[in-house]
């Protein structure tokens, strides 16, 4: 009986993980929306929610430890908690990110962009699978689906590099302060999506140790 209640603790606290993750990924996806559209309402409202998602990330991290202290976890629980715990983590500066891009919004505010915005939202929708894939691969308990994930990153760091690339070449043209201003923003903004990028990796790199027991570094 106390194995089973332990067990369905343990569940819980996965469930928490998936609809914190569901909540992260809608936050990232409206940020980068914020920013191509110049919605300054919304990137406003993107940054106030994230102070909920840092309140879900605190009482996450308190049931791991409470866990924790209060039962005696065989490994391969503690694999799972501190998977979870700091899976959360990831998934908690996923969210600070998305609050950076909603900032950059407003930073650039109603000026008009110096280009279409294509590569950004792309490198959006691609990273934000990635954070899906790597919480399904955590249900599943799938180490390869985790790994492929990994590998995946190298294509968000090689489009990084393309648009910084192109950003540059922008920054060579000259330009006015306005144009330059908006240019290190779009920069920014493409760094912070490479760095959801790698938060995704940690998670699945998590994902084949809580499988395998062996950690691997990609």
């Amino acid at each position: 009986m106390a194995r089973t209640h332990f067990d369905q603790k343990l569940k819980r606290l996965e469930e928490q993980l998936l609809r914190m993750g569901t909540q992260v990924s809608e936050t990232l996806h409206l940020a980068v929306d914020s920013l191509a559209r110049q919605d300054l309402d919304l990137a406003r409202k993107i940054i106030e929610a994230d102070d909920h998602i840092d309140a879900l990330d605190l009482k996450l991290e308190e049931d791991c430890l409470r866990l924790l202290a209060l039962q005696q976890p065989l490994a391969k629980d503690l694999r799972i908690i501190t998977t979870v715990l700091k899976a959360a983590t990831d998934l908690e500066r996923v969210a600070d990110q998305a609050a950076n891009i909603a900032e950059i919004t407003l930073r650039i505010g109603e000026e008009p962009l110096i280009k279409p915005l294509i590569d950004i939202p792309y490198m959006g929708v691609e990273v934000e699978e990635m954070i899906h894939f790597a919480l399904e691969a955590l249900v599943e308990r799938d180490a390869e689906k985790a790994r492929q994930i990994c590998l995946q990153d190298e294509l968000i760091d090689e489009q990084y590099e393309n648009l910084l690339l192109e950003l540059m070449e922008y920054i060579q043209d000259g330009g006015d302060r306005k144009r330059m201003f908006q240019i290190m923003n779009l920069l920014f903004t493409a760094r912070f999506l490479e760095r959801v990028g790698d938060h995704a990796v940690n998670i699945g790199e998590r994902v084949i140790y809580l499988v395998e027991g062996v950690r691997e570094k990609y």
